[in-house]
């Protein structure tokens, strides 16, 4: 009879329950190459597993090989077919809970439904939905990148890492830009006036901030309820009771708030999905005195005839990351570049694994950033 020592016995143990197990949960060939970057990077192999649509387009996933007591990341960037993407993930998920996995990572740099984190009138908080229900698949963590709003880490019962894509734009700033030093950072809108401060403040730039342009301000949206009341309601009030009225809103004239003329100006922000608030911004700066345009943002959604919309306008170029694939929309416009973010989630995955610190991937970041 066959017998093994102990301390091989321990070590073949140890290697089992330290496995790091790389899934990919797209049926979308495409959008599996953020996946397979990763993965080169760490220097392991794709898990085997199988996620396609029955004909009736529901969504199956077949896991190919063990992952009992293993650590698995999945990685899922989101594809056009947004609703399709989260039924993958979750069903893999679940699968791989009820497979006995030691832990279960989700890696997705781009959370989706992510702008739907705020009440609007009577609609509902989409996000924490889909917190929950990923929690309850049996998600144990989560990788993401650039969260949207940072307060949906909330709406999670699980560890939420929200990594960072700035350092990598930053850096094609500096390298790809000709002249940066004599650029400005503009903030498109008031709202993203903390992001476009950040990148001035890291490269010792001014800042600009455009106010008063037509926008869908999600402030202007915020709130559950009509208040005051319309005017057929106000009978129903009390005598006694005299609530002061609100006064309406009135957007002003379009303002530059700081000096473009004969500058480089770069939009900063964190999405870039509907493109005519960018264009605007683009018209007025050249109206200004901006020669040249970039527009900075972690994901490129780029939906509909955004291609077409920037190849036609006065921008110049468009720099996204990787998070979300758009290899057709590059083709359809030559002005939109990519910036690779593979290297930062793949050592976020080897340190997670590893139970190293993750404080290394946050240093330097500020509570505003």
């Amino acid at each position: 009879m066959f017998c093994m020592a102990s301390t091989e016995i321990g070590a073949i143990m140890n290697i089992t329950k330290g496995g790091l197990v790389l899934f990919s949960a797209n049926s979308t060939s495409s959008c599996m190459e953020l996946s397979k970057r990763i993965a080169e990077r760490l220097g392991v192999e794709m898990g085997k597993v199988q996620v396609y649509q029955e004909p009736n387009r529901e969504t199956r996933v077949q896991i190919q090989e063990s992952v009992r007591g293993k650590d698995v990341f999945i990685i899922q960037t989101v594809s056009k077919d947004v609703n399709t993407t989260i039924m993958e993930l979750l069903i893999m998920v679940y699968a791989c809970k009820t497979s006995c996995a030691k832990s279960i990572i989700g890696v997705i740099p781009y959370f989706p439904y992510s702008k739907q984190c705020k009440m609007r009138k009577r609609g509902s908080i989409v996000s924490k939905l889909l917190a929950s229900m990923m929690c309850k698949a049996g998600l144990t963590h989560l990788i993401t990148m650039d969260l949207h709003q940072k307060e949906i880490q909330g709406f999670f019962n699980i560890p939420v890492d929200n990594l960072r894509a700035s350092p990598f734009l930053l850096q094609y700033i500096q390298e790809e830009i000709p002249d940066y030093r004599n650029a400005v950072i503009v903030a498109k809108s008031p709202a993203s006036a903390k992001r476009a401060q950040s990148f001035a403040e890291r490269l010792r730039l001014g800042i600009a901030v455009i106010h008063g342009e037509a926008q869908d301000a999600e402030s202007d949206l915020v709130d559950g309820r009509h208040s005051p009341p319309t005017a057929k309601n106000v009978a129903a009030i009390h005598p006694s009771l005299e609530i002061p009225m609100l006064i309406p809103k009135e957007k002003p004239p379009i303002t530059v708030v700081g000096d473009v003329g004969g500058r480089i100006a770069i939009i900063v922000d964190d999405i870039i999905d509907d493109v005519d608030s960018f264009l605007a911004a683009a018209d007025t700066l050249k109206e200004r005195g901006a020669y040249k345009i970039f527009v900075m943002a972690t994901h490129g959604l780029l939906s509909s005839d955004a291609p077409r919309l920037i190849e036609e306008s006065a921008i110049d170029e468009v720099v996204v990351t990787n998070t979300i694939p758009h290899e057709i929309q590059k083709l359809q416009c030559p002005k939109i570049k990519t910036v690779d973010i593979s290297m930062i989630l793949s050592e976020a995955i080897r340190r997670i694994h590893n139970g190293e610190s993750m404080s290394y991937l946050f240093r330097n970041i500020g509570l505003d950033d």
